[in-house]
């Protein structure tokens, strides 16, 4: 985690994970609003409005929508875990911002804790993670 120091009003770079998935999220505070997600628009690389409002729940929880400029570099999993991953990036950074006002809100919304749930791996002589062959008697 590479910070920049807030009198030089550079960017709050942070990580953000979730399943596979990994965000490197780059905050630079006082922006005009803009959001781009490997280097495209929020809503053409999110196009559903449950994924753009899981991306945009950190801002939306400590009122900071049009503060801060960000750029992400997101990549691995789906798009769903890529969403919940730049969350988790952006409240690491709103935290290093200011951490007086906003850790508390964001801790209690749940945005700080890294989701740790990822897919079971498939065991020997089972089809799947728990499933089994089914049984026969002859």
């Amino acid at each position: 985690m590479a910070t920049a120091t807030k009198s030089a009003k550079k960017y709050i770079e942070t990580i953000g994970r979730r399943k596979t998935s990994t965000a490197r999220v780059r905050v630079t505070p006082g922006g005009k609003g803009s959001f781009s997600i490997n280097d495209k628009d929020v809503a053409t690389y999110f196009p559903t409005k449950e994924l753009t409002k899981v991306v945009l729940g950190a801002f939306a929880e400590v009122d900071a929508l049009d503060k801060f400029d960000v750029t992400v570099v997101v990549q691995g999993g789906g798009s769903h875990s890529q969403a919940e991953a730049v969350r988790h990036g952006i409240a690491r950074a709103l935290i290093i911002d200011d951490e007086e006002s906003n850790k508390k809100k964001l801790k209690h919304a749940g945005f700080l804790k890294r989701d740790p749930r990822s897919k079971e791996r498939r065991k020997f002589g089972l089809k799947k993670a728990r499933k089994s062959p089914q049984w026969s008697k002859r």
